[in-house]
């Protein structure tokens, strides 16, 4: 099982530059300082064939796209190396065309600050280009990345993520001061992103349920696991050990649960093709607090277990949108990519940038319209 899904991932970064499976973890948010390094990214915007007319907002904005990389280091993980990315609205560069991100581009700040897009840089290579064309900056880390089982990774990809945005926020590249609004920041995820960006809703880890499912999952967890699902049990032999590498702050409890890995910063999130069941439990997921936009195909193996997610939100402030018919690799049609792009630009422009008039893109008489899309749950599910 494990070695079918490691050879269908190879291929993810020649194809689009892609993705693949979940994580969560100790917060602290002093920044310390950054050591300047440069690390490789390859973009690679898509340009779709669809009519504008029925997904306008995946069409390119009109904002070129500038990228820059560095290096952090977190001293509250042993000095754990960050390596970022930082995608932004930049001014046309010679010879630059609009589809190519330009590398160390002057930043186009005629529309500064710009709210905050976080992810892994897998993602962001996918769906940066489009986002930021439209108004947005994004921070992205480099080295974090798919994983088989449940591990400590599941831990520190999220922190991560957060490690960036307290660096984009309190040290910014030079000449890049005063491009992004940080309070106004959301995540994005797809697999096992789509789980750090879950993570980062609100959701808190349920230990207790967690550890119920070892070595034997209950009838709810096991009709969700699949080739495609993170779940192990191996820091469950040794949870003593696992849990003393993560921060107190986070595992500190008076009612069982891990505190939740997010920041007030972060005011909406968009889980696509997550996973995160086993690990936050019925529980865990009811204290999600904040705007949710999921996204998941009805032939994707996660389908189901996006579905469970979903119903047991806590807020009430959430949309699940399925594409019918396509299974998990949808992320490798462009078209799809920029269907969901589209989504993405409506959803954060209406919760970041303010934009009400991007509320009818992402809302159930716009998903009406199409007959390959189904608002909420398909039926059957």
């Amino acid at each position: 099982m494990r070695t079918r899904r490691a050879l269908g991932y190879r291929c993810l970064i020649p194809c689009l530059g892609i993705l693949v499976l979940v994580a969560c973890g100790p917060r602290t948010t002093q920044a310390p300082q950054a050591t300047a390094t440069v690390t490789k990214a390859t973009p690679n915007m898509v340009q779709p064939t669809l009519d504008p007319g029925l997904y306008p907002l995946s069409m390119p904005g009109q904002y070129h796209v500038g990228m820059r990389s560095f290096m952090v280091k977190d001293p509250s993980r042993d000095n754990r190396r960050v390596p970022i990315t930082l995608w932004y609205p930049a001014l046309d560069a010679p010879g630059s065309t609009s589809s190519v991100p330009t590398r160390d581009a002057d930043p186009d700040l005629k529309g500064a600050p710009y709210p905050l897009i976080l992810s892994s840089t897998k993602v962001a290579q996918v769906f940066a280009p489009y986002l930021v064309s439209h108004g947005f900056a994004w921070a992205s880390v480099d080295e974090i990345d798919t994983y088989f089982a449940f591990y400590e990774g599941a831990i520190d990809q999220p922190l991560d993520i957060l490690f960036a945005l307290d660096q984009v926020a309190a040290n910014p590249p030079e000449g890049l001061v005063g491009l992004i609004d940080a309070n106004m920041a959301g995540t994005i995820g797809y697999s096992f992103d789509g789980f750090n960006s879950l993570a980062m809703s609100g959701a808190r880890i349920d230990p207790e349920y967690y550890l119920s499912q070892c070595p034997t999952p209950d009838v709810t967890t096991e009709a969700v696991l699949g080739d495609l699902s993170a779940f192990g049990c191996g820091p469950a032999g040794k949870w003593d050990e696992f849990t003393a590498s993560v921060d107190v702050s986070i595992t500190a409890s008076q009612d069982g649960l891990w505190q939740p890995l997010t920041d007030p910063r972060i005011r909406a999130v968009m889980p696509m093709a997550c996973e995160g069941w086993w690990l936050f439990g019925e529980k865990g997921l009811a204290a999600v607090d904040r705007p949710v936009l999921m996204i998941d195909a009805t032939n994707d193996e996660l389908y189901k277990e996006n579905v469970l997610i979903y119903k047991h939100l806590g807020t009430s402030d959430k949309a699940l949108i399925s594409f019918v018919g396509p299974d998990h690799m949808m992320v490798y049609d462009r078209e799809m990519v920029a269907r969901m792009a589209h989504f993405a630009v409506a959803f954060f422009g209406y919760y970041l940038q303010g934009r009400q008039d991007l509320a009818g893109y992402f809302s159930e008489d716009f998903v009406a319209q199409h007959d390959d899309l189904v608002w909420d749950v398909a039926t059957g599910e």
